[in-house]
């Protein structure tokens, strides 16, 4: 059941989320000159304070007045977190109204970026060159040291844990609607939508947690959690915004994923500040997308390839396609030719994705010689094509995997199940 989106019942009003013609309103009524709502701004946003008494730039009785009055900083909990082999934390956000969502942080990311033209594309082909170099070289390096864990902590800044960037995949929704056959979130239908402050909370809290320093460090975003990001629309741009204008990431470092909502794509068309698109098609044709995604019974591959193309790109910047790879369902090479057919003369790009299991999903993985043999046709026919790196599979973070689990006794325990 849908409940809406969650404001007006939190014990605290959350200033994280205003934006600042919203924030100059405030300090308006407040009888405050406009300059404050600024200071106000840069605190909360590009300094990332978790409380009122951290903004020392306003005066103290102004910041009596905002707690008094029920404000607060207002970002997400981490209530509890999970750790990867491969260095991936997941972590269990909890709201002012208890709702959970899930958030992950990928150190070196997942491979996502490859191809699409991105800055961050740019750096993991230079990292990886370097990492061919070394090994190349016989050198005992920072590749080495990365690839096997050595002197390695579990948490600290990306230079401390001996990472060079990273990636935060964030949520927009408590649950989804859209029902995907193949992924554990949809288990947990649809609760409510995220607000604005709720979805770029997620990432302030991941950066403070690895004490982060945006312009310096390397960080990609990806809206691929918990959610249909395009479902939550408006909530969902103006996140975009405030972690733009605000935190400072750059819109060219962050990708949504959508699974093909198409008042949203033709939206998303008409944006002056927008991440990259990565549409999920996961299937070459309608027959086989609607038995895994029921949605494309509302909007067939035709019309969003139609309103995919009318998005005015960037230059250097390529649309990806996500492509899930089922085994036996969708891998087979009469679907790698139907794909081809499809992308003829776009800018895309194809990141195949093998399918990451869970409990209660009748679904195999693919058979490597088919994801070769799928990768293989598709680049030989023109289309750049890239396998995602599965990261956090066994601490249930990777894509398609996300069901609010917590660590209960010895095992991992899904909250809604």
């Amino acid at each position: 059941m849908i409940v809406g989106q969650y404001t007006e019942a939190m014990e605290k009003r959350a200033l994280f989320g205003l934006n600042l013609a919203e924030l100059t309103g405030l300090m308006e009524a407040l009888g405050q000159k406009p300059y404050r709502a600024r200071q106000l701004f840069e605190a909360i946003y590009r300094q990332r304070v978790t409380s009122l008494d951290a903004v020392t730039t306003l005066p103290e009785r102004l910041r009596e007045q905002l707690s008094a009055g029920g404000w607060d900083v207002g970002l997400p909990v981490m209530a509890q977190t999970a750790v990867s082999v491969d260095g991936t934390e997941r972590y269990l956000m909890r709201m002012a109204d208890g709702e959970t969502v899930e958030t992950v942080w990928m150190p070196d990311g997942d491979g996502g970026e490859r191809g699409d033209g991105s800055e961050a594309a740019e750096e993991e082909a230079g990292e990886v060159q370097s990492a061919a170099e070394a090994v190349a070289g016989g050198k005992s390096s920072f590749w080495e040291r990365r690839a096997n864990g050595r002197d390695r902590p579990n948490f600290g800044t990306l230079a401390e844990m001996g990472f060079r960037r990273a990636t935060i995949c964030i949520s927009s929704q408590v649950g989804c609607a859209v029902n995907c056959q193949f992924c554990l979130t949809a288990k947990l239908g649809i609760r409510r939508n995220l607000t604005a402050g709720e979805i770029a909370g997620q990432v302030a809290a991941v950066l403070n947690r690895h004490r982060i320093q945006v312009g310096k460090d390397r960080i990609n975003l990806v809206f691929m959690g918990m959610g249909e990001p395009f479902l939550n629309y408006d909530e969902f741009m103006k996140s975009v915004r405030l972690l733009v204008e605000g935190v400072g990431v750059p819109e060219s470092r962050m990708t949504v994923s959508t699974s093909g909502i198409l008042p949203g794509i033709e939206a998303f068309a008409g944006e002056a500040v927008r991440p990259k698109l990565a549409l999920s098609l996961n299937a070459s044709n309608d027959q086989v997308r609607a038995q895994i995604m029921p949605i494309t019974r509302k909007w067939e591959i035709a019309q969003l390839l139609e309103a995919v193309r009318k998005i005015p790109l960037r230059t250097r910047e390529w649309v990806t396609f996500e492509y899930v790879l089922l085994g036996g369902v969708n891998d087979r090479p009469q679907h790698a030719r139907e794909v081809l057919r499809l992308l003829a003369g776009m800018r895309a790009k194809v990141n195949l994705i093998v399918w990451n299991p869970g409990p209660g999903i009748d679904y195999h993985q693919p058979e490597p010689k088919d994801v070769a043999v799928f990768q293989k046709m598709l680049i030989e026919g023109g289309v750049a094509t890239y396998i995602r790196r599965p990261r956090g599979r066994d601490i249930y973070a990777a894509c398609g995997q996300l069901k609010r689990t917590v660590a209960e006794d010895a095992g991992l325990v899904a909250i809604g199940s």
